[in-house]
C-alpha cells in the first residue's frame, strides 16, 4: 500500500483527494499547514508528497526546498497541486511534477502512481545545481527563521488556549451549579408536587422551563467543548447500531421540531448498521445536527433525516428547507463560536458551539462532518431541500484514546 502525504489547507480539497486515494487502496496522511506538513514528511516516511503551493504560513516552494535539505538521500517525489502553477517553475525549485487543479478525478490516482514509479529526473547541470544551491541556502535561512517564529507563536497560542479553556470550564461550572436546583424545582412545580396549578400558572411555568432548559443545553455544550479541547472527555468503545442511534436522536429532538411547526421525515437504511465506538457521543453529535435544522428551518418547513451505508462508512444526513448557507460560510459553520450572523439582533440564537462540538466528536471517531447548500447528494430526490448537514463515521472504530466500558442498556445491540 502506497502512503501519500497530502499537505493542503483547504478542507474540501483534502476530502476529495482522500476519497479518491482511499478508494484506490492508498494510505493517506494529511497536514493542513506547512509546519505540520514538514514534520509529518520527516516522521511518517511517505512514498510521495502532494503539496499545495499556496499555504497560509509559507509557500509550497519554501516547503519543498526545506524538505529536500532535511530528507537528505531519501528520494521521495514531491508533486505540486496548483490551479495556476508553472511546471518549469515548480521543477526548478525541486518538485518532481505538477498536477493541475481542479483535479481530473478519472486520471488522478494513476498520475500519483506514475510519479511514485518513475525514476527521479536526471540531475540538473552543474551550473543549475550551483545556482539552485545558492538560492536554496538563502531560502533555507529565511525558512529556519520562520520556523522558529512559528514555533514560538504556537507555544504562545497553546498557553492562551489553556487559559481560555480553564476560563470556560470555570464559567460553565458556575452556571450549571444554580441551574440544577432550578430545574428540579421547576419539574416539581410543573408536576404539581407542590400543589395544583391554574392554567395560567402552568403556561407561565412551561415558558420558564423552556428558557431554563435552553440555557442548560448551552451550558452542557460549553462544558463538553471544554472537555474535548482539554482532552478530558473520555470515549468508551461499545458495539452499537448506527440506525438505532439515528432514530433515538430524532425522538430526542422531535418536540423542538413540533414547537417550530417543522415536519420531520425519516429514511433510515435497511437493517442494522453495526459499528464500534461510543454510542452516547455519536448520539450527541447527531442531536447537534438536528437542532441546527430546528434553528434554521423556518416555521411550516420540512426536514428529512437519512442514514446510508457507503462502503465501510455510515452516513447520517439532515436535509432542511431553510434559507440555505452561503458558499463562503460552508466551512466556517463548524468553527467554535462562529455565527453566520454575529450581530446582537440576529434572527437565530445560540452560542456557535453545537456544530463545532459535533465536528470534534466525529473527528474522534475518525469521521468527517460537512455541509452542502444546495445539497449535492441525491439532489434529484430532494429538490425542495436548501441545505444538507451530514456526518460519516467508519464502520470499524478508529477513534483514539478510547476506553473499554460495559455495554449500555440503551445504546448497545443485542
Amino acid at each position: 500500500m502506497l502512503k501519500v502525504l497530502h499537505i493542503e489547507d483547504d478542507t474540501d480539497n483534502r476530502r476529495l483527494v482522500r476519497k479518491l486515494l482511499v478508494a484506490n487502496g492508498f494510505e493517506v496522511v494529511e497536514a493542513s499547514d506547512a509546519l505540520s506538513g514538514i514534520r509529518k514528511a520527516l516522521s511518517s516516511e511517505p512514498d510521495i508528497i502532494l503539496l499545495d503551493i499556496e499555504l497560509p504560513d509559507m509557500t509550497g516552494y519554501e516547503v519543498t526546498l526545506k524538505l529536500r535539505g532535511e530528507m537528505g538521500d531519501r528520494q521521495v517525489p514531491i508533486v505540486a497541486l496548483s490551479g495556476k502553477g508553472d511546471r518549469k517553475m515548480v521543477e526548478a525549485v525541486g518538485f518532481d511534477g505538477l498536477i493541475h487543479k481542479p483535479i481530473d478525478v478519472s486520471r488522478f490516482c494513476q498520475m500519483v502512481t506514475d510519479y511514485v514509479r518513475v525514476q527521479r529526473r536526471q540531475r540538473r547541470s552543474e551550473d543549475d545545481s550551483t545556482l539552485l544551491m545558492a538560492q536554496g541556502q538563502q531560502i533555507a535561512s529565511r525558512l529556519q527563521a520562520k520556523l522558529v517564529e512559528l514555533e514560538e507563536t504556537n507555544r504562545a497560542l497553546l498557553a492562551s488556549e489553556k487559559v481560555r479553556a480553564e476560563f470556560y470550564r470555570n464559567l460553565s461550572h458556575e452556571l450549571s451549579t444554580p441551574l440544577t436546583p432550578a430545574v428540579g424545582y421547576l419539574n416539581m412545580l410543573t408536576n404539581e408536587e407542590l400543589g395544583p396549578l391554574t392554567p395560567l400558572q402552568r403556561k407561565a411555568l412551561e415558558s420558564v422551563s423552556r428558557g431554563v432548559n435552553k440555557v442548560r443545553s448551552m451550558v452542557e455544550n460549553l462544558l463538553d467543548m471544554t472537555a474535548l479541547t482539554t482532552g478530558q472527555m473520555h470515549f468508551f468503545e461499545r458495539r452499537y447500531d448506527f440506525n438505532r442511534i439515528a432514530k433515538e436522536s430524532v425522538t430526542l429532538t422531535m418536540e423542538k421540531f413540533r414547537e417550530r411547526g417543522i415536519s420531520v421525515e425519516t429514511d433510515i437504511g435497511p437493517g442494522e448498521f453495526i459499528g464500534h465506538g461510543d454510542p452516547d457521543k455519536l448520539k450527541r453529535a447527531m442531536v447537534q445536527l438536528l437542532e441546527n435544522a430546528v434553528k434554521f428551518c423556518s416555521g411550516n418547513g420540512r426536514t428529512l433525516v437519512c442514514t446510508r451505508r457507503d462502503g465501510d462508512r455510515y452516513n447520517f444526513l439532515v436535509y432542511d428547507s431553510g434559507k440555505g448557507i452561503p458558499d463562503t460560510e460552508l466551512q466556517s459553520i463548524f468553527k467554535t463560536f462562529y455565527q453566520i450572523d454575529g450581530s446582537p439582533t440576529r434572527e437565530h440564537g445560540g452560542t456557535g458551539i453545537g456544530l463545532a462540538l459535533a465536528r470534534k466528536i466525529i473527528e474522534r471517531f475518525g469521521g468527517t462532518i460537512w455541509a452542502e447548500s444546495p445539497p449535492l447528494a441525491e439532489s434529484d430526490k430532494f429538490k425542495w431541500a436548501q441545505t444538507m448537514v451530514a456526518l460519516w463515521v467508519p464502520a470499524q472504530s478508529v477513534a483514539v484514546d478510547v476506553e473499554s466500558a460495559p455495554p449500555s442498556p440503551h445504546s448497545d445491540v443485542d
